[in-house]
């Protein structure tokens, strides 16, 4: 109760956030590091509840890629045993002798009637493992359609290529201090019509229960024409803020949330693209101020933008 006595009474609370006032329901942050729902669903069956394709778009390479791959060859191990158990026999041009062998000679016709590839060194012959072959190729096409399409589902994508910065600051600003964070594209991308929001999301004890309170920061700058150098979110901390009162202490013993919403438009895609991030209390740096991340090249026709920057600052009083 004696935090929430510290929240300034001027800022006014928002209901529109779509999280929910019932803090005893919640687990962990409302949105993970990276942009996400810290949200898991249950209550529907394992199947159900996945979108194979929203999941195969969006796993990181090394996932997708070794999916595909363990995919690969576990069909092919598959048809493989089902022509042994037929008979290697029904094979013809198979000319091993061990039994080693003649799987591998199995294994290798499976991969080329999968792939539709169709050497002719090995061909079946006998109606069952003929079956098997014209299913496994039927099979092979609808992987291949099913894989080609994940592949260009990833490639066509549009995405915000934008970092944030790990922190966020609190720092001298005017004749007072500001919250700040900072975000900047890392790709070749020409990004326009750059729009942010910052809401300020808590767990506070009321009336004897836990509950969330949500307050739109505002910006001192939430729109920009261009985005094409870093881009530091400012909300000066008045006494309209509900930030005004709160100490380092408080920082520190609040469980409080900074949510980043940011929208841009890509004309690359000619579409608008939404990037999210989030910063718990702790996350939040008292009394620092973030370093200069651009400069003039040395030929001085360029201005360079470093990205390995993007997260350096530097302490301060406050």
């Amino acid at each position: 109760m004696k935090i929430l006595k510290k929240i300034n009474s001027k800022a006014k609370s928002d209901s529109n956030t779509g999280f929910g006032t019932n803090a005893s329901s919640y687990g962990g942050r409302f949105i993970t590091k990276n942009g996400n729902a810290n949200v898991r669903k249950s209550g529907v069956g394992f199947f159900e509840g996945i979108s194979w394709y929203h999941t195969m778009v969006n796993i990181p390479r090394w996932k997708f890629f070794v999916i595909i791959v363990v995919f690969y060859f576990f069909v092919n191990f598959v048809f493989a045993s089902l022509y042994y158990a037929v008979g290697i026999e029904h094979l013809n041009g198979v000319t091993a002798v061990k039994t080693l062998d003649k799987f591998g000679q199995a294994f290798f016709f499976s991969v080329q009637t999968f792939t539709t590839v169709g050497y002719g060194h090995v061909s079946p012959t006998g109606f069952l493992t003929s079956f098997i072959a014209a299913i496994e190729a039927l099979f092979g096409l609808l992987s291949f359609a099913i894989a080609t399409g994940l592949f260009y589902g990833r490639f066509s994508k549009p995405k915000a290529h934008i970092k944030f910065s790990e922190n966020a600051l609190i720092t001298p600003y005017k004749d007072g201090t500001a919250l700040m964070l900072r975000l900047s594209p890392f790709k070749n991308t020409n990004l326009t019509d750059a729009e942010a929001k910052i809401t300020l999301g808590m767990k506070l004890d009321e009336k004897g229960g836990l509950i969330n309170k949500f307050y739109t920061l505002d910006l001192e700058l939430s729109k920009i024409t261009a985005l094409n150098l870093s881009w530091t979110l400012v909300h000066p901390i008045t006494e309209n803020s509900p930030l005004y009162n709160l100490t380092q202490e408080d920082y520190a013993n609040i469980d409080g949330e900074i949510l980043v919403f940011l929208k841009v438009f890509d004309d690359m895609f000619s579409t608008t693209v939404v990037k999210r991030a989030s910063y718990s209390f702790d996350e939040i740096v008292y009394g620092a101020k973030f370093l200069p991340m651009f400069s003039r090249s040395d030929n001085q026709n360029k201005t360079v933008l470093h990205i390995d920057k993007l997260n350096l600052f530097e302490k301060m009083k406050l």
